[in-house]
């Protein structure tokens, strides 16, 4: 699975780990995470996301 990087801060969020701390558990691909998701470092919208390559 592809990693994705916040625009704003650079936080990657990497499918593989998740997002534990916030009810995202691993394995949890970017597009299934709840709409309402944001960058666990500065609260962006999941939109202000890119895939990286």
């Amino acid at each position: 699975m592809a990693t994705w990087r916040c625009t704003v801060c650079g936080h990657i969020y990497d499918p593989a780990q998740g997002d534990p701390d916030n009810g995202i558990a691993p394995g949890t691909a970017f597009e299934d995470l709840p709409a309402d998701w944001t960058c666990p470092v500065c609260g962006v919208p999941k939109e202000d996301f890119e895939k990286e390559e």
